[in-house]
């Protein structure tokens, strides 16, 4: 059991943000429990791998009112890398319109979450909007472009998506990529399962002649894994033109990898990335931290980072997971953790589904301090494999 902090690191809950092209673009960042102080504000923005972590993307700070801005906190807010959701409703109380105009006018992009109280005049800075798609009506008529992007949250189907984007949404958060028209992504499949029959060929030892021969039989896959390869991610000083470089540049660990985040990539060289992938690889390697943290051997995160990956193929495969355990032949604790959620993969992978609490953290034997830090690992690692990939 983790001991109790007198002063925990702040739980934050994190968010993905997507524009209509299926990029991320931003984190919604949220801190749990009650209101954030300033101290809370500090303890997480004045985190040395925050910005780092999260770059090139924006983050969005949820607030139910600005007064926890203070000036030391806006001092560790880059306004070119932070904006404010605030309540809407917080206009009706003194001061807070002048407030937000002033963050404005220095630069801070501000978003209004929800209606305005009836009576209160919304200033023209103050025309970006934010709205719970999964309560709220929209807008009557299609939103201004020239306030955007406006943000639409917990739109939690393709159906929502629609309606929200020819509302004149820009920006998109909520459970609509694990909705079934929007997971699969079309295509025939084939891709796919070539890559199951080398994660296979992977799981016993198969030579490199035998990978490369199955990579050659699939130009969609070959493209992808010679992109990797040459991407900024790897920095090779020249070009790899073969499989058997690729191979040999990735070595084995790393090539099961990557192979397992390309079960998601998208199926076409010119079709729209595949939102799945970024949430998989976060999934992936939050569970690998935590295995870390947890004194697991590189064998044991190996396993974990192959768990969260593979727990979001019963949405892109559309198919029962206990299927896909049973055609994989995963050792017995990752297919627990996939069907029944048991043991400490199956643990960890619940938690990562989730927006744990102190108590839920706690009785997992993980401190905040070590969840931040895995949930800053984790999405680092997503927004470089959604660039990547």
């Amino acid at each position: 059991m983790a001991e109790l902090d007198p002063h925990p690191f702040p739980l934050v809950a994190i968010d993905p943000v997507a524009n209509g092209q299926n990029e991320w673009v931003a984190l919604y960042l949220r801190v749990e429990g009650v209101a954030p102080t300033p101290q809370d504000l500090q303890t997480v923005f004045g985190s040395p791998d925050l910005l780092t972590a999260i770059a090139p993307l924006d983050g969005l700070l949820i607030l139910d009112h600005p007064a926890s801005l203070t000036p030391p906190v806006l001092a560790l807010l880059p306004a070119n890398r932070i904006g404010f959701v605030v309540a809407a409703g917080a206009l009706a109380q003194d001061g807070v319109t002048r407030r937000l105009a002033e963050l404005h006018e220095i630069g801070y992009r501000i978003w209004l979450d929800g209606d305005a109280p009836e009576g209160v005049t919304v200033p023209p800075a103050l025309r970006t909007v934010s709205r719970d798609c999964s309560v709220d009506a929209l807008p009557p008529g299609r939103l201004f472009a020239l306030f955007g992007p406006h943000l639409a949250t917990r739109v939690d189907s393709a159906r929502r998506f629609g309606e929200c984007e020819m509302a004149g949404f820009d920006w998109f958060s909520g459970d609509y990529p694990y909705d079934p028209v929007l997971a699969g992504q079309g295509g025939d499949g084939s891709s796919r399962k070539r890559i199951l029959t080398l994660l296979g060929l992977l799981a016993r030892d198969a030579d490199s002649r035998e990978l490369e021969n199955q990579l050659k039989q699939d130009p969609a896959l070959s493209f992808h894994l010679l992109k990797l390869v040459n991407s900024a991610a790897f920095a090779v000083s020249s070009q790899i033109t073969s499989f058997n470089q690729a191979i040999s540049l990735l070595g084995r660990r790393q090539l099961q990898r990557w192979l397992q985040l390309l079960l998601y990539a998208r199926q076409q060289p010119d079709g729209l990335p595949n939102l799945l992938l970024p949430l998989a690889a976060r999934r992936g390697a939050q569970l690998e931290a935590l295995c870390k943290e947890a004194g697991g051997e590189r064998d044991d995160c190996d396993l974990a980072f192959m768990t969260g990956v593979f727990s979001l193929l019963d949405r892109l495969l559309q198919m029962p997971m206990s299927e896909i355990v049973a055609e994989l032949f995963l050792p017995e604790q990752v297919s627990e953790a996939l069907l029944h959620r048991t043991g400490p993969l199956g643990s960890w992978l619940r938690l990562a589904e989730t927006r744990p609490t102190e108590q839920e953290l706690f009785e997992a034997g993980i401190s905040p301090t070590a969840w931040w830090h895995s949930q800053m690992n984790a999405y680092h690692w997503a927004i470089q494999v959604g660039r990547n990939v």
